[in-house]
């Protein structure tokens, strides 16, 4: 992947000095699913799986972009000063967005409290040089539309390598809320922080046990013995997730200021997010939730936020057996309670359930396609691949395609 980047960077824009390699990996949430925008916990790792890039800085203040994935490469030039508000709905809006969001960082924090600053560059320098513009060429290993978090890892590799190219200092927390704002604001997504934090802060043969209020975590080491994570692509996106992810969070949001409402009016201190709540709060609160959808999805929230707390303590003792029941148990919370699974997802997990040597099965990701994980003993991997791609073949008439799983170091800088 990283000789097709370099290989296109070439056809696209020419042989340039200054040419610098960087990597950013996708992501796998073991458990935690639809928490992070609901100030719950989550896990996941980054994976060895993701999109590689060749960058050089510019002095005319212009973008050039090019994929090998889409549009047959075709490369696109832009300029800094003339980007249009509304950058369209194409991967360029990413990379474009995360331009624009490290922009707006620089210039909102006082010269002389940023990073960039304190390590010896004034803000104006690092903004004239960003300014500049810069080119950019990436090929990815990473499926897209998979629920492997290709956009957060496109936005934190283009934000990683900008940093690299211009000598701005941001800390790795820094650099994936510096993604995530593109997406929140560029690509106008309303995602959480866990998709671009695991890209950024991955660390290899472990899992991040993330508070997302306070974005403390904890690595974890996934010591799965004679176990391996499986990913599964069911390879549909179905378009109702588009709208659908939305308004689930807003749902959320809504049971949030009900039930804090409720606090207020019973005289307790207010939760400060639906995932402060226990399970037994939320079922002698959720009453002022009349609408029962949106009890759901805020059951749900509050119960994975409570599975991943539990996860977390099965794999610290080695416990594989609860684990796996944890994650299957959220597969069945996001099936019938936040409901962003569909009839391909649940096929994939409920027949791996039903196979012996698989510890559990779920979901990942935002939901209505993509890809399942799974927890799988080594000596079941083909019995689990077979039984699971006959049943999905079976029933839709397509392959499923099946990942190991490699818990990764998250973004860096690659040399050649």
């Amino acid at each position: 992947m990283l000789e097709k980047a370099r290989q296109l960077f070439m056809n696209s824009f020419g042989c340039a000095e200054g040419v610098r390699y960087f990597f950013a990996p996708g992501r796998v949430n073991l458990l935690g699913e639809h928490t992070d925008y609901n100030g719950g916990r989550v896990m996941p790792c980054a994976l060895d799986l993701g999109i590689y890039g060749a960058f050089a800085p510019r002095t005319d203040g212009t973008i050039g972009l090019a994929s090998a994935d889409f549009e047959s490469g075709k490369a696109f030039r832009f300029r800094t000063a003339e980007l249009p508000e509304d950058l369209g709905g194409t991967w360029t809006a990413y990379a474009l967005g995360s331009w624009l969001s490290l922009r707006d960082r620089l210039q909102d924090e006082p010269e002389g409290q940023t990073e960039a600053a304190r390590n010896g560059r004034r803000v104006e320098a690092a903004l004239s040089a960003l300014s500049g513009g810069f080119d950019m060429a990436i090929a990815s290993d990473l499926p897209t539309g998979a629920g492997l978090s290709s956009s957060a890892a496109l936005e934190v590799l283009t934000v990683t390598a900008l940093c690299g190219l211009f000598g701005i200092e941001l800390s790795k927390k820094d650099i994936a809320l510096t993604s995530q704002r593109a997406e929140n604001v560029y690509a106008k997504v309303p995602c959480g922080i866990m998709d671009q934090f695991a890209s950024a802060n991955g660390i290899r043969d472990h899992a991040l046990y993330l508070d997302t209020s306070s974005l403390e975590f904890e690595a974890i080491p996934l010591e799965l013995g004679d176990a391996e994570i499986v990913l599964t692509d069911s390879r549909v996106k179905h378009s109702l997730g588009s709208s659908e992810y939305p308004k689930r969070r807003r749902e959320c949001e809504e049971s949030a200021a009900l039930i804090k409402r409720e606090m207020e009016r019973l005289g307790e201190k207010p939760a400060e997010t639906l995932c402060s709540l226990s399970s037994t709060e939320f079922d002698r609160l959720s009453c002022c939730i009349k609408d029962p959808g949106a009890r759901r999805r805020a059951r749900h929230a509050v119960r994975d936020n409570e599975r991943c707390r539990l996860g977390a303590e099965a794999l610290k003792r080695g416990d594989l057996k609860a684990f796996g029941e944890l994650i299957s148990a959220s597969h069945v919370s996001l099936r019938d309670d936040f409901e962003v699974s569909c009839p391909e997802l649940d096929l994939l997990a409920e027949t791996a359930w039903n196979v012996p040597g698989v510890y559990g099965s779920r979901i990942t990701g935002g939901g209505f396609g993509g890809c399942t994980v799974s927890i799988v003993k080594k000596s079941s991997e083909e019995l689990f691949k077979s039984k699971v791609s006959g049943a999905y073949r079976d029933a839709f008439g397509i392959d499923c395609v099946f990942y190991t799983a490699l818990p990764s170091d998250g973004a860096r800088e690659l040399f050649i």
